[in-house]
């Protein structure tokens, strides 16, 4: 009978972002799978692929949040084990850190009996709430941008083995790239805590994979922003792209910031990153694209930019390429 024992439960808590009068807080409820995220091996790889997809969700059960200030919240998970809390709250910038982040608790409120819930039913999430001094926000792109994916190969086919085959340990990230948002961040004084954004076209499943990812290779913490596996159906034509109604999102939520737009010129980065700039006149500092070895679509994008002037944007080929221009153009220090 023990071959049927069922998983732990588990809360993944994803680094979300707020304002001083808006908690903002996502996350999602499963089984714990056990996934070795520093595992290597064919075999091991494969399975650890299998868990990520193959999640077993907890469905409509209640979420407690525990604040700082010893406040208590709850919300509830959808079908796929996911929730939000969006609520207008006051004075939660009182409640962060020197950079912005919040940290809070997340618990099952529901009973659930015969059931282990790991690390005591106490997990830990971290919400960004970033001062309205801070001189811009960043928001990037991953695939491509700062991880090499291979989405612009035959078939995908490097892409797939990327995704299924490789840890995020071993991943390695663009030349440069960490050090370029590492000086975004400080800013043009060079002590600032300007916050990023990370966004991508992948699912949550992938969520602890990329922010491993992002900590072993020293990029700046910041809110990562994905997408539910339900979203990979056709969407309809007048239908914004996930990852673009993700910026505008946080564009709404910080309507006195601006920004600076980090991608690349593999898929439709360059198409997103103008129609928002155009949208949100004004609020856009720059635009760096990074080139992939694609010859026909950097040539696309090219020819884009040729007849674009509204918003400094520029097409790299590395971040040297990209540091030269931001500090000539007061971004940083």
């Amino acid at each position: 009978m023990g071959l049927f024992k069922k998983d732990p439960l588990q809360i993944i808590a994803f680094a979300s972002y707020g304002t001083d009068n808006t908690l903002y807080i996502r996350g999602r409820a499963l089984e714990d799978e056990s996934i070795d995220l520093s595992r290597k091996g064919l075999f091991g790889l494969l399975k650890n692929s299998w868990k990520r997809f193959e999640t077993d969700e907890v469905a409509h059960t209640s979420i407690k949040i525990k604040l700082p200030d010893q406040s208590f919240y709850y919300t509830t998970t959808d079908q796929k084990g996911y929730f939000k809390f969006k609520e207008k709250l006051s004075d939660l910038a009182n409640l962060t850190n020197e950079e912005g982040w919040l940290s809070y608790e997340l618990s099952f409120d529901d009973p659930h009996p015969n059931r282990v819930i790991i690390n005591d039913n106490r997990f830990h999430g971290d919400v960004l709430i970033p001062s309205p001094t801070v001189d811009f926000g960043v928001i990037s792109d991953i695939d491509d941008t700062i991880l090499k994916t291979g989405v612009t190969s035959f078939l995908k086919m490097k892409l797939i083995f990327n995704t299924f085959f490789r840890n995020a340990e071993s991943r390695s990230p663009l030349e440069g790239a960490a050090e370029f948002y590492h000086e975004l961040h400080r800013g043009p004084q060079g002590d600032g805590a300007n916050p990023l954004f990370y966004v991508s076209h992948s699912p949550w499943n992938l969520y602890r994979y990329l922010a491993l990812f992002l900590r072993k290779n020293s990029f700046p913490k910041g809110p990562i922003l994905l997408r539910s596996l339900s979203l990979f159906k056709r969407r309809k034509e007048e239908e914004k792209p996930q990852k673009q109604r993700e910026i505008i999102d946080i564009l709404n939520m910080y309507p006195e910031m601006k920004f600076v737009l980090i991608g690349d010129s593999g898929e439709h980065d360059a198409d997103i990153y103008i129609e928002i700039a155009e949208k949100f006149p004004g609020r856009i500092k720059a635009i760096y694209l990074r080139s992939v070895k694609h010859k026909k679509k950097v040539l696309r994008v090219q020819g884009l930019l040729a007849t674009y002037t509204t918003t400094p944007t520029l097409l790299v080929e590395d971040s040297e390429a990209a540091l030269q221009h931001a500090r000539e153009n007061g971004l940083i220090q």
